[in-house]
């Protein structure tokens, strides 16, 4: 059955269909919706019967669910999850009369890295590994169906996403920065962009809700960019801990990361993935709420009260 929220932005008694309804971004998606929410769970098993009896009259459905960066797994695992479920909803949500479907992509469809300007929504996509090539057929499946039916569909390209109970990489980074020991990033000046958690659900949202995004791909991002350095000064800060950075050459530590097999965890770190998101907020007249300062206050402040759990 739907299950009503309470929230500012989405139209009133409007029905919201979601995919990873439970997830990191689900949730906040959920909680920044009214009316009605039903979500669609696209796990193994009956995921085909929970589509078909999904209530897509009139319906606007956020596309959140993914299978992301995980260590040994095929890229026909990813083909699978992100291409092939994400066509089977499209061509479903079409067909049952939804008005729209949000498709929460990733910005590594624009590439890994910036060198001399940030990504911009016009830049030629150059994914670089399963997952976001994976990303980028889905995309392009879905430009395809709203070519031939007519379906809306708007596309939002995501940066690492900042806020409390964020996991993965940045789980280990706030590991890191917990602890005692002095950090070589000092000298690291590379800028990346993030966005704080319910600042993307607010942009998923709007696309959800404006007129004019049907058709377009937004990219999200806080207007500030990080250096690593300052990553984690604010972390440790967070965290009542002393900042303990030491100056150590980008090369030296790329070095020394690919003798043990790290050289895209490292890059995470030493280079830059900076993204324009002027356009975003100029179109949708969007603006995050939370910001990424304190985005980062309440993740390091979750995850120590997980730790002290």
């Amino acid at each position: 059955m739907p299950v009503r929220f309470n929230s500012p932005v989405s139209t009133p008694n409007a029905l919201a269909i979601v995919t990873g309804a439970s997830g990191f971004v689900g949730r906040h998606v959920v909680a920044a919706t009214t009316g009605n929410v039903f979500p669609v769970a696209l796990r193994e098993g009956d995921w085909r019967e929970r589509m078909a009896q999904a209530p897509w009259r009139n319906a606007t459905v956020y596309h959140l669910a993914a299978r992301v960066h995980q260590h040994g797994v095929d890229e026909g695992s990813y083909e699978r999850d992100n291409v092939d479920k994400t066509i089977s909803l499209a061509e479903a949500a079409a067909a049952g009369g939804a008005r729209r479907l949000v498709f929460l992509s990733t910005i590594k469809v624009n590439g890994e890295e910036t060198i001399d300007r940030p990504f911009r929504s016009a830049d030629d996509p150059s994914p670089m590994d399963a997952y976001s090539r994976s990303k980028w057929k889905a995309e392009q499946a879905l430009a395809e169906i709203m070519h031939r039916t007519g379906f809306s569909v708007t596309i939002v390209r995501s940066p690492l996403v900042i806020g409390a109970g964020a996991v993965g990489n940045l789980r280990a980074l706030m590991r890191l920065a917990d602890g005692p020991w002095p950090l070589p990033f000092a000298a690291i000046g590379n800028r990346r962009t993030f966005i704080c958690v319910e600042d993307l659900a607010q942009l998923l949202c709007a696309c959800g809700d404006s007129p004019n995004a049907s058709g377009k791909t937004y990219l999200a991002g806080d207007a500030r960019a990080l250096s690593t350095a300052e990553l984690i000064i604010a972390l440790r800060r967070a965290l009542q801990r002393p900042q303990r950075l030491f100056a150590m050459n980008r090369r030296v530590l790329e070095s020394m990361a690919a003798l043990v097999g790290q050289s895209h965890r490292m890059h995470r770190l030493t280079r830059s993935l900076e993204i324009d998101a002027s356009e975003t907020a100029r179109e949708l007249s969007w603006q995050p709420l939370v910001g990424i300062e304190k985005g980062i206050e309440r993740m390091a402040l979750a995850y120590r009260q997980a730790v002290l759990r």
